[in-house]
């Protein structure tokens, strides 16, 4: 009898992808989505924040406390903590992200063992399921090439590299095949796909638009920079998200600088209120609690967040990071501090979206994801969640909602 597998994911999208390419490289193994009947425990890490370390962490000890399976970490983490987790006989091994597709090789080390990889690899395996997932996850590009001076990733992740068009467009032709409709194209740095290959994002999506069974494309997070005068060129597609997510991570003209940040607030500025004239929904990361945010800095960046047309919101409080440029940085801010001026940016953007989805009135074209006790909850055009009441199974379905209620957290239905 073959040995049960689960993976543990945490992280991003592109967490999110690796694992499933591990799936379906795993030939040795059953995958197990119980976690209680696990043999082996394969534990994609992220390391962007203290935060995430912690979390690793924590999880490796409940599986000390609950299991005897035998840990395997991989991901961000692996290049920053795997070796210590492995000194401590905490993890049986640790591997880098360009070693996954030899999964099985890997799992069946009988010695404890450590192999970072190879930061320079680029994906060219094709994912033909989600195992789980009613939307698929692309992979496009790896690394990031910007050097933002509270950043690790970059050293973990390695330089940009974009995948194989050809590959990525043969993925999505099975998984569309396989009766997935709804693409979220990941990376370290999405909007940086193309570059030194002669290509670009948007040419790629529209590639992937002509796709049959292709009928949403959604992004993950990119930079504003990268919203070229091409990229604009679809924004009136049909088949492209109602939302974007563009990370800013600040407001405050000095604040962006100190983060060595490549956006500008006023060109910022312009470029959201522009999207949102067009129905954009608009998200943005953010970091409170940088060294060197005052009190006065702060106050100025709270007032430019007010006047962006945000719905959305991926926001943290500063992590140290060390050997980033930031980790050395002063004065730094207190802990407690950074809190508040998260959760006071959270309230704001919390009521900012109540008002775009009450101010929409639109239909609504909704991917049902999930059910918990006779809800169906899935997500609109604009990435806003919605609740539906229904006695039929919706699972997995494209419901078109007309009439709905704008709550405070989300958007509900009956039908």
């Amino acid at each position: 009898m073959k040995q049960k597998v689960y993976f543990k994911t945490f992280g991003c999208r592109t967490n999110l992808y690796d694992s499933q390419v591990m799936m379906s490289s795993l030939k040795e193994y059953d995958i197990t989505e119980n976690e209680e009947e696990a043999d082996v425990i394969v534990l994609n890490s992220c390391t962007v924040t203290n935060g995430a370390d912690s979390h690793v962490r924590s999880y490796i000890g409940h599986v000390e406390k609950t299991s005897k399976a035998k840990i395997f970490l991989t991901g961000c983490g692996a290049h920053t903590k795997g070796e210590k987790l492995l000194a401590q006989k905490r993890v049986h091994g640790v591997f880098g992200q360009s070693e996954k597709q030899k999964i099985d090789f890997m799992l069946s080390q009988e010695q404890p063992f450590y192999n970072p990889g190879d930061l320079n690899h680029i994906d060219e395996s094709v994912v033909g399921d989600f195992i789980g997932k009613s939307r698929a996850f692309i992979k496009i590009q790896e690394g990031c090439n910007f050097r933002c001076s509270y950043c690790i990733i970059p050293f973990v992740r390695g330089d940009a590299r974009s995948m194989d068009e050809t590959r990525i467009l043969e993925q999505i032709s099975k998984l569309a095949l396989n009766g997935f409709g709804e693409f979220i194209l990941s990376g370290t740095n999405v909007g940086s796909y193309g570059q030194g290959i002669g290509t670009s994002l948007s040419r790629l999506m529209k590639k992937i638009s002509q796709i049959r069974g292709v009928r949403r494309i959604r992004l993950g997070s990119v930079e504003p920079i990268q919203i070229s005068d091409e990229f604009k060129e679809i924004l009136d597609e049909p088949w492209l998200e109602r939302h974007l997510h563009i990370a800013l991570q600040h407001t405050s003209p000095q604040m962006l600088k100190l983060m060595n940040r490549r956006n500008v607030y006023k060109q910022d500025r312009e470029l959201f209120e522009f999207l949102h004239e067009k129905g954009f929904a608009i998200g943005t990361d953010f970091i409170t609690g940088h060294p060197g945010e005052s009190e006065a800095l702060w106050s100025q960046a709270m007032e430019n967040v007010r006047a962006l047309p945000l719905t959305h919101l991926h926001a943290f409080t500063y992590s140290k990071r060390d050997g980033t440029p930031s980790a050395t940085m002063k004065p730094e801010v207190n802990g407690m501090l950074a809190k508040q001026r998260l959760h006071e940016l959270e309230e704001l953007i919390k009521v900012k979206n109540t008002a775009f989805r009450k101010a929409f009135g639109g239909e609504l074209e909704v991917l049902i994801e999930s059910e918990k006790e006779g809800l169906f909850h899935g997500f609109d055009q604009h990435f806003n969640k919605v609740v539906v009441k229904s006695d039929e199974d919706l699972v997995g379905n494209w419901v078109s909602v007309q009439k709905y209620e704008a709550r405070e957290d989300y958007n509900y239905a009956e039908l």
